[in-house]
């Protein structure tokens, strides 16, 4: 055989391995299940059935809510802010939800069902929900400010159904909602697949408030991870039945006071959440670093979706799959120059450092990034002459590096 009938052999013996790659490559599809108010440590005390099932199959850990203590991300451990920081991967500082009640979202920062909608691909979602402003507030469907966002499946509004859900006393309507709300989501796993799939299940937080720690508020949480099975078994039934990969994450949006009756502060059990999750996980998934805000970015990744520069620049959060290089990102002012510093999850990566002057971004415009640095691999600080910027009061920084990149405010 002559060497130009090996090339054309050789070239299409790799084009049809390619399509036969292509052709067995797994539809990937994600659901996401808030369970509200459930500190970490009764998770693992009670050691919730189909919640550790899930993280049999990937992992559990701790994560963090609340941004950072005394910076300008700090943020009330409140619930429809906790659900926002999740969605939109920022903190209050950049969302702007700041309670349950007259919210105001600032829909600049795209929440993962609008990055999903934005595909070149259709990507196609669901919302099983007990409460409706996640969907007409939150995620802010049908708003020209969300380019009029369209959930495709939509179970909501029982909150406002008082024929079918009358109150009952300690709120037990409530649950009667979220039971409504568990089947609808499995049903609706099995038969329509969405792509990009969010739960929200409500009563636990009542029954922490209402009870506080004890029997009663275990025996809700219980009940809560029987809730989370039936939609784990309609996972399960998809990918044994359909050629689709699935990722399912499990959390909760804040824990709790030492009685276990409140939150919206700062003590460590209220700051304090979990995340269970089925995929395998990098080691960030196992530092103290993970936070609510990481399950946005690591459903995209999870998913593939293309998430353009400007947005992802202003996500405070890091993926828990696939590769990250680094995390943590200080700022030190001094006189005119500034030291930023960051920890490595690995030493090979060559980072480059942005800044900007202005946050324009926050208002719906387009901030003008400035590189300031390459730093060689294996560094952790460089140090940058704000002389050499726009003068300003206000910088953004943005250390990036291949896999990841990590933001930074400051205010001189």
């Amino acid at each position: 055989m002559n060497i130009r009938k090996f090339i054309r052999l050789f070239s299409c013996t790799a084009t049809l391995c390619m399509c036969a790659l292509c052709l067995s490559a797994k539809t990937k599809k994600s659901v996401f299940i808030i369970i509200d108010g459930v500190p970490a440590d009764q998770i693992e005390r009670l050691h919730t059935p189909a919640i550790y099932d899930i993280a049999s199959k990937g992992a559990y850990s701790r994560a963090y809510t609340g941004g950072e203590i005394g910076s300008y991300s700090q943020t009330p451990t409140i619930s429809a802010i906790g659900y926002t920081n999740l969605l939109t991967s920022t903190w209050m500082n950049k969302h702007n939800v700041n309670g349950n009640d007259n919210l105001n979202p600032n829909y600049n920062y795209p929440t993962l069902f609008r990055i999903a909608k934005d595909q070149k691909r259709d990507v196609t979602t669901a919302l099983y929900s007990s409460w409706t402003d996640n969907r007409t507030v939150l995620l802010g469907e049908g708003k020209e400010e969300t380019n009029h966002l369209k959930i495709d499946y939509v179970k909501d509004g029982y909150d406002h159904d008082n024929a079918a859900f009358p109150k009952k006393g300690n709120d037990l309507h409530i649950f009667d909602i979220d039971e409504r709300v568990s089947k609808d989501a499995a049903e609706g796993i099995r038969n329509d697949a969405p792509d990009l799939t969010w739960v929200y299940l409500w009563y636990t937080d009542d029954a922490g408030h209402i009870w506080g720690n004890g029997e009663l508020f275990d025996r809700y949480v219980y009940k809560a991870d029987e809730q989370v099975a039936r939609i784990w078994e309609a996972v399960k039934y998809r990918e044994a039945n359909f050629d689709e990969e699935w990722m399912i994450v499990v959390t909760t949006d804040h824990g709790r006071t030492d009685s276990g009756h409140g939150h919206g502060q700062q003590s460590e059990r209220e700051r304090t959440t979990w995340i269970s999750t089925n995929v395998p996980v990098n080691e960030h998934f196992a530092s103290e670093k993970l936070a609510i805000v990481d399950i946005a970015p690591s459903i995209s990744r999870f998913m593939g979706f293309e998430v353009p520069r400007d947005i992802l620049w202003e996500q405070d959060g890091i993926p828990f799959v696939g590769k990250t290089d680094i995390h943590t990102l200080k700022a030190m002012p001094y006189d005119d120059k500034v030291e930023l510093s960051w920890q490595s999850y690995a030493n090979d990566a060559p980072i480059e450092i942005y800044a900007a002057t202005d946050n324009k971004f926050n208002t719906g415009g387009t901030d003008e990034w400035i590189k300031v640095a390459d730093v060689k691999p294996g560094s952790e600080k460089a140090t940058i002459d704000l002389k050499k910027l726009p003068e300003s009061k206000f910088y953004k920084f943005i250390v990036t590096t291949p896999s990841n990149h990590i933001g930074r405010w400051l205010n001189k």
